[in-house]
């Protein structure tokens, strides 16, 4: 069995840090999302991963990610040249695919659970294709399934304006080499992409059959910035790497589950964990707060935050203020002049210079 990974499209709902960046390499716990697709793929066994890039963040995607030798795999680059669906991005990948089952997996989603105990399911019981369900509050913005009263799948939409129910698909999906022939039956649909959920209704009006599996587990779809920052909650809230592997001072105060990484240095700091800080990063008088993830080489003094994604060698100085809900990326300057103590919520793209006032 083959993984293959999408990592393509423009991120337009997390800009402005897409602009400059591929949303699957955003950190989730000082951790590329992407890295959390490729090592579940992994636990499962799958040791040939094809992943879909585009041209805009194609060469960052296999710079970060290299060529698999770091887990000992082999990941082969599949250039999408544009985003017109899942089912274009699973014909794109034919030629690395061949007539080799596979599960495809959406590079911006995280599933507590893995793919192993499905991928087992899927070759034990032998469907044609196999999909995960999960219950949401707003199933109009997702794939949805209708299930009879025996749990048997009865129609798929994409993001319908009236949901029939409030089952959307999970970003992992299992097929045999079948899938292909369906997509070849099934055309563009109103917003002109290739939907895999229309293929996969081929394969059920065919008569392929196509079993599912409803999570009770937690699916996050890091689509948005609020959904990030959940990301990094749910998975700092299950961390269990926790070292201190750099320096503090007698007058910082650690709390709860932290990890610190070689070369930080924390002087005159609170830190109450869950919250992970990168190498060789430099923190004064700051406090930060449960459900942080600071990158490495980051400097942050005389401030407060909590609730949030700091990436790598972002510059928070002399702020006093506190920051909450934000999203910060890489080698930003935040500065803020003198005031009464206020909380922000930021998002803020890549190189930006900053100064509150």
């Amino acid at each position: 069995m083959k993984g293959l990974i999408l990592s393509g499209g423009k991120g337009t709902r997390m800009r402005p840090i897409t602009h400059t960046a591929a949303k699957q390499l955003l950190p989730v716990a000082n951790k590329p999302i992407l890295f959390y697709a490729v090592e579940a793929l992994i636990d499962a066994g799958i040791s040939e991963i094809g992943i879909i890039v585009s041209p805009e963040t194609g060469k960052d995607v296999e710079e970060c990610v290299g060529d698999g030798s770091r887990w000992n795999i082999r990941i082969e680059y599949i250039l999408q040249d544009q985003p017109l669906g899942l089912a274009h991005a699973v014909k794109t990948g034919r030629p690395f695919l061949g007539d080799t089952p596979f599960v495809m997996y959406l590079g911006d989603n995280l599933i507590k659970d893995g793919v192993g105990p499905l991928v087992k399911r899927f070759e034990d019981e032998g469907p044609d294709a196999f999909i995960l369900l999960k219950e949401v509050p707003n199933p109009s913005a997702f794939g949805v399934a209708l299930l009879d009263k025996d749990g048997a799948i009865v129609g798929l939409e994409e993001k319908p304006a009236k949901p029939k129910s409030n089952l959307a698909l999970v970003g992992v999906y299992l097929f045999t080499p079948k899938i292909h022939t369906a997509i070849d039956q099934i055309k563009p649909s109103r917003r002109g992409e290739l939907e895999i959920t229309d293929a996969i209704q081929q394969l059920i009006n065919t008569g392929h059959r196509v079993d599912s599996h409803i999570l009770k587990s937690w699916w996050l779809d890091t689509g948005k910035k609020d959904d990030m920052l959940e990301a990094n909650r749910v998975v700092l809230d299950e961390m269990t790497d926790v070292s201190m592997l750099g320096e503090i001072d007698d007058a910082t105060r650690i709390s709860g589950r932290v990890h610190v990484g070689k070369g930080s240095k924390l002087v005159n700091c609170i830190v109450r964990g869950p919250a992970v800080i990168g190498e060789d990063c430099l923190l004064e008088s700051t406090y930060v707060g449960p459900f942080t993830s600071i990158g490495d080489g980051a400097r942050v003094s005389h401030a407060e935050i909590e609730h949030s994604i700091l990436r790598e060698k972002a510059q928070i100085l002399d702020f006093h203020g506190r920051i909450c809900d934000s999203l910060i990326g890489v080698s930003v300057e935040l500065t803020r002049s003198t005031g009464r103590p206020q909380a922000f919520r930021l998002m803020l793209g890549d190189d930006s210079k900053v100064e509150v006032v």
